[in-house]
């Protein structure tokens, strides 16, 4: 045994500790000093308090042996370790105030009494602390204790602290009534509280009452608040840090409640009553609400922070065992500060005994200065601040880690096969196990198997979607299909999943009055899309959503076959069924550069030229004078060679409504050629710039797994083709192209093609050579050798494919690049 009592004293403490002179048997002071003349409110470090002029004992301690909180090792710190009451180890030898016989010595407003404010080695006291812990060494007899029961019934006996003016509430029989509104609420919430407790759980009782004995009894012989402090420590020291606070804290409210359970019933119970007149309650409540106010509302204060730190300290010890906070750098943040956290609440829960001792059994005399419980408080509140910052951090990382389980999760259900596709649609669309759907077509709420052994066509987009040209697409292919729900290209079935950053009254609103419009399938609320799925559904190396919508398809065995099909909808409509990536490829295996791929099936009179073996010339632009020429100059040509030429305005990328719509007026009234609907006019486009989209992605995708990485676009005809078509569409100036249904086709800028067809004198012999088509085409080889340098331009979507370089539609030259941002095209 080490006992060092000779080096306790070895120099007198620092005066300005001190409030006051004290008795000549100690040595420490001979100057008086005024109360509290050296004090400061400014939030003081963990260990403060701690003096090592007082408790040589740590002064051996050695920080590179025992890192404070961090890598504390008892075997480096024998001085704390061998802590035994019995010998006044350095926790026990903080000074002691001298006892009275004035009612049982009070040691908080009198002379010689120790502040807990004086200055302290941090590190010295942590280790202190941690020197009291044997929870790792922890006898079999000792059980875990019901936390969470304890601190929950700890919260309602408490529960009064934060309701206002609750003192004032016992001043006089019926008073208590004049305060019922204001804590109706209150007590409705303890009432639910308790009501979620279990009706039994063990409860350490007799643990309970050797630290109400600390607490309490200690104060009455004038012991020092830090000693008190240290021998509760050793009274828990087997168990956990979250247990010693929750334990401690259940033994002062039990003393707290008792004594306002007395109170509240004093009026109306004849035991309380009695109990109450011994214990001078009445005395009490009446100066509750006026000269015993401020100490109350700083006892109260004191206790709120106290509850509140005791929490943080609870879920902090709690995230230890949370397998998300897996690193050794997360883990040290949960149970650094815990030790001297868990000191001060302690600590401070003994100077708030004092004070309801002072309060009910000692007299106002004997209350502890408002300023010192205020700064308790108030370092309670720091030290609360720095524990829920941690705590907020780990809980972020927690979710984190969290979200990321779940995305994997969802991606596992989504990119593996299954039996049918149920299981990947819960996933998607999940609520309380309610019907997540909605049958716009019939207007009622569907369960999910209504889709199940189906194809399924997810229409992801934000609410404005009435304005994108994907809803015209899948509204298109719907009636179709409404038109002919039996053929194969038929089976499948769309559901709208409305994707949006935020989600108030009027968005839901607008999503109610989208969704009357439709008639297909829709989520039933947007919440069905849990924030998982809605993260996977944005992820960049998933389905990417940004801000233009999807057609995700999923086959009838759940499994996601198509990120994007809105292209190979647009260009070939339902022979796409059954919308898979390898259907696309399939397609464009099969395709060349034609007039059947370039028109389609826009117009019904394109159906039937084709089918007759006519040649179909399609222009464009917004010179009326150049259509008149160019129109008269391709009949005459056409009659000249003896061909059946039909020609269909289609005017140009982008269109402005008012001028398209009075040139189709005029080449209709003049009688110069069909023209294509008003509301054809832009699916003609974008159905080209799909063709960009969906051949170029299949170009590339072909060159990365070739690996060829030359640009394939160059020598690609069908992407040449569509290139030229884009470039025409660009421009406002006249344009045309001219072909059969499987040959091949001419193409040019107006002043090209109508050159040439003035100068059919000069190649109309090689018509009945080669043909009509390819003797153009010779023609305009030459022409384009002849023609000055020329500015053309090409405007792209930019979404999707975007190549390095284009090459020229009629020239070849590399075009320069630009960005441009458009907002209307009016």
């Amino acid at each position: 045994m080490a006992l060092a009592p000779q080096n306790f004293n070895r120099a007198p403490a620092p005066p300005q500790i001190y409030n006051t002179p004290v008795p000549t048997a100690q040595n420490f002071n001979t100057t008086p000093q005024p109360a509290a003349q050296n004090y400061s409110t400014a939030p003081v470090p963990a260990a403060q308090n701690y003096n090592p002029a007082l408790a040589p004992a740590a002064q051996s301690y050695d920080p590179a042996l025992a890192p404070a909180a961090q890598s504390y090792n008892p075997a480096f710190a024998p001085a704390a370790q061998n802590y035994n009451p019995a010998f006044a180890p350095a926790a026990q030898n903080y000074y002691k105030p001298p006892t009275t016989t004035r009612r049982g010595g009070d040691s908080y407003n009198r002379p010689g009494r120790r502040q807990f404010s004086a200055t302290s080695d941090d590190s010295a006291l942590t280790n202190q602390i941690l020197a009291t812990d044997r929870s790792r060494d922890r006898p079999y007899d000792v059980k875990s204790i019901p936390l969470k029961h304890i601190l929950q019934t700890v919260d309602v006996i408490l529960a009064r602290v934060t309701k206002p003016d609750i003192h004032g509430a016992f001043l006089v029989p019926g008073a208590v009534g004049a305060h019922d509104a204001l804590n109706l609420e209150h007590e409705k919430a303890l009432h639910a509280t308790l009501s979620s407790l279990q009706d039994n759980y063990d409860v350490p009782t007799g643990l309970l009452n050797a630290i109400s004995c600390e607490i309490f009894g200690k104060w009455l012989s004038g012991e020092d608040p830090n000693k008190t402090t240290m021998d509760i420590l050793d009274i828990v020291q087997h168990h956990d840090w979250d247990e010693k606070v929750v334990l401690v804290l259940g033994a002062f409210a039990v003393k707290d409640g008792e004594f306002w359970l007395v109170a509240q019933l004093y009026t109306t119970n004849p035991l309380a009553k009695a109990i109450g007149q011994l214990k001078q309650v009445q005395e009490i409540l009446e100066r509750a609400g006026t000269t015993l106010k401020p100490k109350f509302e700083s006892y109260n204060n004191l206790v709120r922070a106290i509850i509140n730190v005791t929490k943080c300290v609870v879920q902090l010890h709690d995230l230890q065992r949370d397998p998300h906070v897996t690193t050794e750098h997360e883990s040290a943040a949960t149970t650094a500060h815990i030790p001297t956290a868990v000191y001060w609440t302690i600590r401070s829960i003994v100077v708030a005994a004092s004070q309801l001792l002072g309060i009910t059994g000692m007299g106002p005399e004997y209350l502890t200065e408002t300023w010192e419980l205020s700064s308790l408080a108030h370092k309670l509140e720091n030290i609360h601040s720095h524990l829920q910052e941690n705590l907020d951090r780990l809980y972020e990382i927690i979710k984190r880690k969290k979200d990321d389980e779940a995305l994997a999760a969802i991606a596992y259900i989504l990119e593996t096969p299954h039996i049918d596709n149920v299981k990947p649609l819960r996933v998607l669309f999940y609520k309380d196990d309610l019907p997540a759907l909605y049958d716009c077509y019939n207007k009622k709420r569907v369960d999910i198997d209504v889709l199940k052994r189906k194809t399924v066509i997810l229409f992801i987009s934000d609410l404005d979607v009435v304005n994108e040209n994907e809803y015209m697409i899948v509204q298109n292919m719907y009636m179709e299909k409404r038109h002919s729900p039996v053929r194969p290209e038929s089976q499948y079935e769309v559901v709208w999943v409305p994707i949006v950053d935020t989600w108030t009254d009027a968005k839901y609103q607008q999503f109610e009055e989208l969704r009357r419009n439709m008639e297909w399938y829709t989520v039933f609320h947007p919440s069905v899309v849990s924030p998982t799925v809605i993260r996977y559904i944005r992820k960049k190396d998933k389905w990417n959503f940004q801000k233009k919508p999807l057609l995700v398809v999923m086959d009838p065995q759940g499994k996601i076959v198509h990120t994007n099909a809105v292209h190979m909808m647009c260009i070939w409509g339902s022979v796409a069924f059954p919308f898979t990536s390898s259907k696309e490829k399939l397609l464009w295996e099969e395709e060349t550069w034609r007039m059947e791929l370039l028109a389609d099936s826009l117009d019904q009179n394109l159906i039937n030229w084709i089918a007759e073996g006519k040649y179909i010339c399609l222009y464009g632009g917004e010179d009326i004078e150049w259509i008149r020429n160019f129109t008269r100059a391709a009949k005459k040509v056409a009659a000249e060679s003896g061909i059946q030429l039909e020609l269909l305005y289609v005017g140009k990328s982008k269109p402005k409504e008012k001028v398209v719509k009075n040139i189709m007026t005029t080449i209709q009234f003049e009688k110069l050629s069909h023209t294509l609907e008003w509301n054809l006019i832009w699916f003609f486009w974008v159905r080209l710039e799909s063709m960009w989209q969906s051949r170029g992605q299949q170009l590339q995708t072909e060159a990365l797994r070739s690996g060829r990485l030359t640009d394939s676009l160059k020598s690609d005809l069908v992407m040449q083709g569509i290139i030229s078509m884009l470039s025409f569409g660009s421009s406002d100036r006249g344009w045309a192209v001219i072909g059969t249904g499987s040959a091949g086709m001419s193409k040019a800028n107006g002043e090209h093609m109508f050159r040439s067809l003035n100068e059919f004198n000069l190649w109309n012999r090689r018509v009945n050579e080669i043909g009509f088509v390819p003797a153009l085409n010779e023609y305009l080889d030459g022409v384009y050798k002849q023609a000055p340098h020329h500015c053309t331009n090409l405007i792209l979507p930019a979404t999707g494919l975007m190549p390095e370089t284009v090459a020229c539609a009629e020239c070849g030259r590399l075009m320069e690049r630009f960005t441009m941002f458009r907002c209307c095209t009016d």
